[in-house]
């Protein structure tokens, strides 16, 4: 798991593993905070967190009658482990098939006499489905064609693997078409806003060979940029960082992807109105420097944004 990861370009700080859980103690550590907070029955020989206290649909064994512990005391025992290491919030992802342990998990932060809308946070996370010619390789461990992360990426690549599965909501669904993601077209979405990153890198390159440079801070005269798609880039740039601030507080990272595919097309549109370099012996004006300017501002915010989604914005393409 480690190595695919890393393949994927995803390292994460710290690997968990239950059984520390319960080489530690932390079992009855956390029974016994449950019970002082006076949330534990003993019925039938079973020990029972009482969660319908909260608003479960019934009430969970933590320690059945022959004296295992359930996978549920594990889960209540590592949330105490995440708040008494210093974490105000613990951030669940789930899987869809998971979303009964939504109302469970709430009611358990609450018996730790935690705030669930505050301490807790839970998201469910929807299948990838992996499309070949159209239709969905069948994900049967039956049938031996179970799509690992190593196989997405084979096909694709980490940049359009990456890029794809950050495109979309989380809770939505996702297909990932393999002809799609690897096609050298405007119709692939990391190939659009990637080819941006390229072009804006080359307009820098020929700018420096005709010997048109931004010059300082100072000389940018932005009044020049009266083109209507001048101004719509400009207003698309301006967006970037209230768009990160939302994907972040809202856990909607596709939020950024979108936004980098609106900016690619209004610096599309600019490049085609609006001439950036100055023709064969044609003196080199302030406009110049300030589409100069304008073309490095998108090459800057198409980089910052590829970057947040782990995805690299090439120079070259």
């Amino acid at each position: 798991i480690k190595s695919s990861l890393r393949g994927f370009g995803v390292d994460f700080d710290t690997y968990f593993n239950e059984k520390d859980l319960h080489d530690r103690g932390e079992l009855e550590h956390a029974l016994t905070r449950l019970r002082e907070q006076g949330h534990v029955d003993e019925r039938d020989g079973a020990v029972w967190l009482r969660t319908t206290d909260f608003g479960d649909d019934k009430d969970r064994v933590l320690r059945k009658s022959n004296g295992e512990w359930t996978y549920f005391a594990a889960d209540c025992a590592y949330y105490l482990d995440k708040r008494e290491r210093g974490f105000d919030r613990a951030v669940y992802m789930l899987g869809a098939d998971h979303h009964g342990y939504v109302g469970r998990m709430k009611a358990m932060a609450a018996c730790f006499g935690d705030d669930p809308q505050v301490h807790l946070e839970i998201l469910i996370g929807q299948l990838v489905s992996l499309l070949r010619d159209g239709a969905p390789v069948r994900m049967s461990k039956r049938a031996g064609t179970v799509v690992t992360l190593e196989d997405l990426v084979d096909a694709i690549g980490v940049d359009a693997a990456r890029y794809a599965l950050a495109r979309y909501s989380s809770d939505s669904p996702i297909d990932i078409d393999v002809e799609l993601w690897t096609r050298a077209s405007r119709d692939n979405p990391v190939y659009y806003v990637q080819y941006v990153a390229a072009r804006t890198a080359s307009v820098g390159r020929n700018a420096a060979e005709v010997g048109l440079t931004r010059g300082d801070a100072d000389a940018f005269r932005p009044a020049l940029l009266a083109h209507e798609k001048e101004n719509e880039l400009l207003k698309a740039l301006a967006e970037f960082p209230a768009t990160v601030a939302a994907a972040a507080e809202l856990r909607e990272p596709h939020r950024v992807a979108r936004y980098l595919e609106e900016l690619s097309g209004a610096y599309h549109r600019f490049y085609d109105n609006c001439r950036i370099l100055p023709r064969g012996d044609e003196e080199v004006t302030d406009l110049h420097r300030a589409r100069l300017w304008l073309n490095d501002a998108t090459r800057t915010v198409i980089a910052n944004g590829l970057h947040l989604l782990g995805v690299s914005a090439p120079e070259r393409m």
